[in-house]
C-alpha cells in the first residue's frame, strides 16, 4: 500500500479545508475530475482490449457529467464575485495545476524503487513523451477555466508557461458529446459481439 501522492494530497486538502462551495467545485469537479476525465480518454482512445475501453467510455460519460455540473454552477456564479474574490480563485487555479502537473514526477516512485530520485525527476522532467502526456492532461481543465471567467493574466500567464494555453478554444460542448457517443458506439459494438457469439453457441 502506499500513500497517496504529496501534490495531489496537497490540492485535495486545500480544496476540502476551504468552506466555501465554490472552492470544492472549484478544486474537484473542474480541476482534479478535470484531469481524470482527460487520462480516461487517453485510456479509451489508445487501449487495446474492447473490454478496457468500453468501462473506461463509461466512467468518462459520468465524469464529463460532473465537469459539465460543476462548469455550468461557477460559470453562473464567478461574474457575480468581486475582482478581489477572482483573483483568490485564479491564485488558487493556478497553484492547483501546478500541483497536478507535478504530481507525474513521480517522486514517490522512485524513491520506493530504490532510485536516484533527483536523477530519475530531472529525466521525467525532460522526456518529451512525458511533457506531451502531461501537458495533455490539461486538455479539459483550460477550456473549462476560460469558460467560467477566471480567465486573468496570471492564470493565462502560468498556462504559457506550462505549454497548455493552446487548449483555451477547445469546443467543451463538443467533447461532452463526443464522450457520449463513444461510449453508445462501443456499447453497441460489445452488443454485436456478444450476439455473434451466443448465434455461434446455438448453431454449434
Amino acid at each position: 500500500m502506499y500513500p497517496i501522492n504529496p501534490h495531489l494530497k496537497a490540492l485535495i486538502d486545500d480544496t476540502l479545508r476551504d468552506s466555501r462551495w465554490d472552492m470544492t467545485y472549484l478544486g474537484m469537479q473542474v480541476l482534479i475530475e478535470g484531469v481524470a476525465l482527460a487520462a480516461f480518454g487517453l485510456i479509451r482512445d489508445y487501449a487495446k482490449n474492447p473490454l478496457s475501453r468500453t468501462v473506461t467510455a463509461y466512467v468518462m460519460q459520468d465524469e464529463s457529467r460532473h465537469v459539465a455540473f460543476g462548469r455550468l454552477a461557477l460559470r453562473d456564479y464567478y461574474p457575480q464575485l468581486t475582482e478581489a474574490e477572482r483573483d483568490e480563485r485564479e491564485e488558487f487555479v493556478v497553484e492547483g495545476c501546478y500541483l497536478l502537473r507535478d504530481r507525474f514526477l513521480g517522486d514517490e516512485v522512485w524513491e520506493a524503487l530504490g532510485m536516484p530520485v533527483a536523477e530519475c525527476r530531472e529525466w521525467v522532467d525532460r522526456s518529451e513523451l512525458m511533457r506531451v502526456y502531461r501537458t495533455s492532461l490539461f486538455s479539459r481543465i483550460v477550456p473549462t477555466i476560460r469558460d467560467i471567467g477566471l480567465w486573468g493574466p496570471r492564470v493565462r500567464k502560468a498556462y504559457a508557461d506550462m505549454g497548455i494555453l493552446g487548449f483555451a478554444d477547445a469546443d467543451l460542448e463538443r467533447l461532452g458529446t463526443q464522450d457520449e457517443q463513444v461510449a453508445l458506439d462501443l456499447e453497441a459494438r460489445l452488443g454485436e459481439v456478444q450476439r455473434t457469439a451466443e448465434t455461434a453457441a446455438t448453431v454449434g
